[in-house]
């Protein structure tokens, strides 16, 4: 399959990242097939890109025609079956090796057998998935960062099953998603992970030991580093848990103690501390 004749994509999982992807996908010119369980998720989802197109047209970085456009190229449905004969496919759902296993056991019953598979993990094995379809070798990691519009990383890693050319169709479609891709071997974290899990990890262990406040840490990471936002004005913005679940599945890979989430982390979760969407994460969110 040459990349130029790719004119359709497909997502599976229209949670923040599948929604992300959607739209940037449909903002690129494709017609964009996206399938979920629930009518409420792509409602949500729907909600979501919406109001993402419109304040971009506030800004006048998009017109109000071509907001038009890209909602347009947008389907949705419950049955995987609409999903057939998409040549590229985004796979987008929770961060669970038997949930991705059962999703691409009902993908490879119904999607052609020149589909590239292309999966959004942040912290599971591309080769352990690859294992998983009858056609490893379509079978390519692109992770996006959220939110997906905003952000121009792609990492791509090619599992050990990986052909040339499906990971040269992945940084072909992650150039003209307009995004700057890097290229990484299939190892726990990839790069940006690698780095940033240990960090959000260790400001949850200093705060743990009284060391400094969250307010105070998230400053100094502020002004002293440069960062954008602090640990843990990050974590309570993409989910305590994502960061607690993503060190719990580097350390069974690796064993490396930096990995293993502190205590605090998990009674947070186990709490429901999980952040802004919880209304109370290191920070309490309520009423804002």
């Amino acid at each position: 399959m040459k990349f130029e004749e790719i004119r359709s994509v497909g997502v599976a999982g229209a949670g923040a990242m599948g929604a992300g992807i959607a739209q940037v996908a449909a903002q690129s010119g494709y017609d964009v097939k996206v399938v979920d369980v629930s009518d409420a998720a792509w409602a949500r989802a729907h909600k979501t890109i919406s109001k993402s197109l419109e304040r971009l047209a506030a800004k006048e970085k998009i017109t109000g025609e071509q907001v038009k456009e890209a909602l347009g190229r947008l389907s949705f449905s419950t049955d995987i079956g609409t999903l057939k004969g998409v040549p590229f496919l985004f796979e987008a759902v929770f961060e669970n090796i038997d949930v991705k296993k059962e999703l691409y056991g009902k993908l490879d019953a119904v999607c052609g057998d020149d589909v590239v598979y292309a999966s959004n993990t942040s912290s599971l094995s591309i080769t352990e998935m690859a294992s998983l379809v009858k056609r490893p070798a379509k079978f390519v990691g692109m992770h996006f960062f959220n939110p997906v519009p905003m952000m121009r990383l792609v990492e791509v890693i090619p599992a050990l099953q990986t052909e040339k050319g499906t990971a040269d169709l992945a940084l072909a479609m992650a150039q003209k998603l307009g995004k700057t891709a890097i290229t990484c071997k299939d190892t726990p974290g990839f790069v940006v992970n690698r780095l940033l899990v240990p960090y959000l990890l260790d400001a949850a262990r200093i705060l743990e030991e009284g060391v400094a406040s969250a307010e105070d840490i998230d400053t100094a990471m502020k002004l002293g580093c440069g960062m954008p936002m602090g640990p843990f004005e990050l974590m309570d913005f993409t989910g305590v848990e994502i960061a607690y679940y993503v060190g719990e599945i580097f350390h069974g890979y690796t064993k490396e103690a930096r990995f293993s989430p502190p205590g605090l982390m998990r009674n947070m979760v186990k709490a429901g501390y999980l952040g802004r969407k919880a209304g109370k994460g290191f920070y309490d969110h309520t009423g804002k």
